[in-house]
């Protein structure tokens, strides 16, 4: 399954960054960031749990770009 999300990060070299961090989640099949529309295209392995895997997603995108935002909700 696909997900969209809204992102709010300041360069397009740490989006770079956030998309292959994403890419190394277990449960993350592919993730795509496009700097430009501000947006993270996730999409998740089968019977993965979507909510513990962007937690994790989150936390491994902070620790690249501290004030990089992603609009869960």
């Amino acid at each position: 399954m696909k997900k969209s999300y809204r992102i709010d990060v300041d360069c397009a070299a740490c989006a770079a960054k956030m998309e292959n961090a994403a890419k190394k989640i277990d449960g993350v099949d592919s993730c795509i960031v496009n700097f430009m529309l501000q947006k993270m295209i996730v999409e998740f392995a089968d019977g993965s749990d979507r909510d513990a895997v962007m937690a994790n997603v989150v936390k491994e995108c902070k620790k690249i770009e501290s004030d990089a935002e992603i609009y869960l909700k």
